[in-house]
């Protein structure tokens, strides 16, 4: 039996980079991407109907403007869009105010020439009314390509200033908060190793080379481990634990077979709920009980379930227990959002903690 309990509590031990993909600085958007091109195709053909309307008298001209602007600010917009996009890697390794003069270099390049362009097909072609006249026109583009740039490039700049002090504000939060479950967890296994050391000194030996290996990975100030990482955790975390418990700790794993392993996750997110399962649950049981940790592979994200007996009519307001779970919880919402949450079902004799992580937005 307690070959049993020690054995499913060693899941496949394997071990991804979980190196994190290249990311590229700087405060313009990344024109590469699908959704940006979407939105500046809108925004452009909204100024295009507000520049249409301004310049027809009738219905039948405002048709015609609409399509002839639509034309020339699209076709410059997407110009300048490839453009940009092309030199987004060296224009990040540049100051705001270099890259502010280039973009506006660019877009009012691509105007000029655009401009040129649209006069010569423009007095080739007969769409009911004169030609303009080529000085105003490629002076009154300029201005407006110059004007809009500049209004979106600030636009750009404070957005991204905006955005760096959030992230800079939650990665502060992310570290207080993970900073508290730290002590926390070493203290519990320090204890467990103490109970052991007079009774069966060469199991709480095996249980300190354990908690080596587990303060390297919970003391090691790493705010991302990977999957494979976290499961060895509290892989580690759970023979210290049967070491005390005996055969009273029994632990049900259902992991998923197809699981990524290398996927990156915040740190110390599942030991911790399975440390209060057994402490706060099974711990207080006479005779024990299972501890169930399952992992499933879900279309969008990973889903964690952590279930575990408790003593009827016990309550589960203990101040330990809450503090991790409410720790947890404000982690999840700081790195993924509202697009994780920590879930809690309980019935008198079971407790159970769910969360779902995201794939691919960790």
């Amino acid at each position: 039996m307690a070959q049993r309990a020690v054995d499913s509590a060693n899941p496949p031990r394997r071990r991804g980079s979980g190196g994190a993909s290249e990311t590229v600085a700087g405060f313009l958007p990344d024109f590469c991407d699908n959704r940006t091109v979407f939105l500046t195709v809108l925004v452009v053909e909204l100024l295009a109907f507000v520049l249409a309307l301004a310049k027809s008298h009738t219905l039948d001209r405002f048709w015609t403007e609409l399509a002839l602007v639509s034309l020339f600010v699209q076709w410059v917009a997407l110009a300048a869009a490839m453009v940009l996009c092309r030199c987004r890697r060296w224009l990040a390794r540049l100051p705001p105010p270099t890259v502010t003069l280039i973009a506006l270099g660019i877009v009012q390049s691509i105007t000029l020439l655009g401009s040129l362009v649209a006069l010569r097909l423009v007095a080739d072609a007969n769409f009911g009314f004169g030609p303009p006249a080529p000085l105003p026109a490629l002076l009154g583009n300029q201005a407006i390509s110059g004007i809009i740039t500049l209004l979106a490039l600030r636009y750009f700049y404070v957005q991204h200033q905006w955005k760096q002090h959030v992230e800079a504000e939650a990665r502060a939060r992310f570290q207080s908060l993970q900073s508290r479950i730290h002590p926390h967890f070493l203290f519990n296994t320090l204890n467990t190793i103490a109970g052991l050391i007079r009774t069966r000194p060469d199991q709480a030996e095996q249980a300190v080379l354990d908690l080596g290996d587990l303060l390297r990975s919970a003391l090691a100030n790493q705010e991302r481990i990977t999957l494979g990482d976290e499961l060895e955790l509290t892989r580690r975390y759970l023979a210290i634990e049967h070491l005390r418990m005996g055969d009273r700790l029994q632990v049900d794993w259902q992991l998923a077979a197809d699981l990524p392993l290398d996927t990156p996750l915040p740190a110390l997110l599942l030991q911790p709920l399975v440390e209060n399962a057994v402490h706060h649950g099974i711990q207080s049981l006479p005779e024990g009980g299972q501890l169930t940790i399952r992992i499933a592979r879900q279309a969008h994200g990973l889903r964690f379930t952590i279930t575990n007996p408790r003593l009827s009519g016990a309550s589960d307001s203990l101040q330990g227990q809450r503090l991790a779970q409410d720790n947890i919880r404000q982690r999840l919402l700081l790195v993924y959002g509202v697009a994780s949450r920590l879930e809690i079902a309980e019935t008198a004799e079971r407790y159970q903690v769910a969360f779902t992580v995201p794939l691919g937005e960790s």
